[in-house]
């Protein structure tokens, strides 16, 4: 058996903001893999998934994005965080501290929802070698399925603003079931569903990016039950990485031997027939990835 370490520990995001974060690893890992949630989601969803990767050889890293579950303020009223701060000061500060958990090894990334749209705003994301999604499609409320756009409309018009009216933020429970949710993330994110090129439209108010630069490749894995994340949802985010080599796989629950993944199942363990997919594609991208380890990590723009 290899020896698996679990370590719980605060991580400074860019702007010195403390996430809350854990590792588990193996004593001489192979790699590093950064694991980053969907919206609302603690890293505790993610904790079998990568104590799986670390019996396969991988050093992994868990983390909350500020304003999230262990990363949440005492009080969320008049918390200020968007996404671009979960983009541009929590994931870089993220995938720096997984590579220090693997020096001088190949890092990968493996993101659920929103974590496979901050990539693209890291600007040390050429580091990593090989990235996995995981039901990661754009949020435009026309590419979900049928079924799901009155659910959406409902959430952004109706249900969001009367909690923020009352709370100013979105609290846990009734029809959002993720952990409490800035402000601004919500806002945020409405602004860009609204749109067919989602937040591919507001490039040039948000500045920098680098989704027509990463080169690495990019395997997706979505589900012909989830709603929100459509075979035409995951493949509009995928062309946004316009430099990159993608695959989309889009799978039935029986082909992982569970009744039922939807959006964020496949993370139980019901699920666990899909787990070896991710780490078994990073095996094989790993001989190919670095024949020696590069030095320049530099991104232009």
């Amino acid at each position: 058996m290899t020896d698996i370490t679990t370590r719980h520990f605060k991580l400074p995001a860019r702007d010195g903001f403390a996430l809350a974060a854990q590792s588990i690893a193996p004593e001489t890992p192979k790699a590093a893999v950064l694991i980053s949630s969907g919206t609302g989601f603690p890293k505790e969803l993610y904790a079998r998934l990568a104590a799986y990767g670390a019996e396969r050889g991988y050093a992994c890293l868990l983390y909350d994005y500020r304003g999230i579950a262990g990363s949440a303020p005492e009080t969320m009223r008049g918390f200020k965080a968007d996404l671009m701060d979960w983009a541009r000061q929590d994931f870089p500060a993220a995938l720096d501290a997984a590579a220090a958990l693997a020096p001088g090894k190949p890092v990968l990334t493996l993101g659920h929802s929103v974590g496979g749209h901050l990539l693209g705003f890291a600007d040390n994301a050429l580091q990593a070698d090989a990235h996995a999604f995981i039901t990661v499609g754009t949020g435009y409320h026309g590419a979900h399925e049928p079924a799901w756009r009155p659910k959406a409309r409902m959430f952004w018009w109706f249900y969001g603003p009367l909690m923020l009216a009352l709370h100013n933020h979105i609290p846990a429970g009734g029809l959002w079931s993720g952990t409490a949710l800035p402000r601004d993330v919500f806002l945020q994110w409405r602004q860009w569903s609204q749109r067919p090129g989602y937040f591919s439209e507001f490039f040039d108010q948000l500045g920098a990016h680098h989704f027509d630069q990463i080169k690495a490749p990019i395997r997706s894995w979505s589900f012909t039950d989830d709603q929100l994340c459509s075979q035409r949802s995951a493949d509009d985010l995928l062309h946004i990485y316009s430099a990159a080599e993608t695959e989309h796989f889009r799978l039935a629950p029986s082909d992982v031997g569970a009744k039922t993944v939807d959006h964020h199942g496949a993370f139980s363990r019901q699920a666990s027939g899909f787990w070896p997919l991710p780490f078994d594609w990073f095996d094989e991208v790993l001989p190919a990835s670095r024949e020696s380890i590069r030095t320049d990590y530099s991104i232009t723009g």
